[in-house]
């Protein structure tokens, strides 16, 4: 499978927003997550190498699930990456 196949594109929801920068004082354990739909068929090193390679971060941990709509991908970045710089580049915001 491609690299440029793996990522489908970014899920924007508002609590999808909320990981990105969400913080303990606003109830979340941790922020600094971006979750995309990604390809059914890649596995956790697969999206993991294809994140960075694209975004040119550190990726710390991904988590997936899948749903009706595809297979979700929830990207936690390395301490020293932003999410919130990587959603401005795919035009989250």
């Amino acid at each position: 499978m491609k690299q440029s196949d793996i990522l489908v594109r970014p899920y924007v929801t508002e609590k999808a927003l909320n990981l990105m920068g969400g913080t303990a004082a606003q109830g979340y354990k941790d922020g600094n997550k971006i979750e995309f739909i990604v390809n059914r068929d890649a596995d956790k090193a697969d999206i993991k190498a294809a994140f960075e390679e694209r975004f040119e971060v550190k990726v710390e941990c991904v988590w997936t699930r899948i749903q009706k709509d595809g297979k979700h991908a929830i990207i936690k970045l390395a301490e020293g990456y932003s999410a919130e710089d990587v959603g401005m580049r795919v035009g989250v915001f």
